[in-house]
């Protein structure tokens, strides 16, 4: 398996091996010998799947609160997604910046993000199906979200907003000033 480190390292691409035949494929898609080799040490707890209808679905920006928050190992296995990771962790050089990728069917590829990341991503293609692997539980009364298209983070989207198919949740999320002051709060 290839393992890449993105402009914040600890954010990697990751392509698997695809042995194709007559009869199909076979690919492994998590090694923990092999990501740990990678720095990947994290032990995944559950397996979660989305399946979005039309391009223009944005889920994010998610993340769990300590001591619940996850690590995400992200791939699709129909359609292509844009995925946006976002670094919030207080003490951090790169706070406030994102990584962004394409993950997609085709290139067979994934990215893992740590915990102390806000995570999300738009569907690009219909009927997009997106599973990851975290590291902790879904625990609700953790779960927070920073809102998609704060200025202050100014992630380039490639689609405009009125494409955009957005939960109420996302919606209505809190802006990253916000997320600083709680931040500022705890500690």
């Amino acid at each position: 398996m290839k393992i890449e480190s993105l402009e914040i390292p600890e954010v990697k691409l990751l392509f698997p091996r695809k042995f194709e035949d007559e009869r199909g494929f076979f690919s492994e898609t998590y090694n923990h010998e092999e990501f740990s080799q990678a720095g990947i040490t994290q032990d995944f707890v559950q397996d979660n799947h989305s399946f979005s209808k039309s391009p223009g679905v944005l889920r994010g920006l998610h993340f769990q609160r300590e001591p619940y928050a996850q690590d995400k190992l992200v791939r699709v296995l129909r359609g292509r997604i844009l995925d946006v990771a976002v670094d919030i962790r207080p003490n951090s050089p790169t706070l406030g910046k994102s990584v962004i990728a394409e993950i997609n069917a085709d290139d067979w590829n994934q990215i893992f993000v740590p915990s102390g990341f806000a995570h999300g991503f738009l569907t690009l293609a219909p009927d997009t199906e997106v599973v990851y692997k975290v590291s902790r539980p879904y625990t609700p009364s953790a779960e927070h979200a920073i809102l998609w298209n704060d200025p202050d983070l100014a992630i380039d989207w490639p689609m405009d907003e009125s494409q955009l198919i957005l939960s109420a949740k996302d919606t209505n999320a809190m802006s990253f000033k916000k997320y600083l002051e709680t931040v500022r709060d705890e500690n």
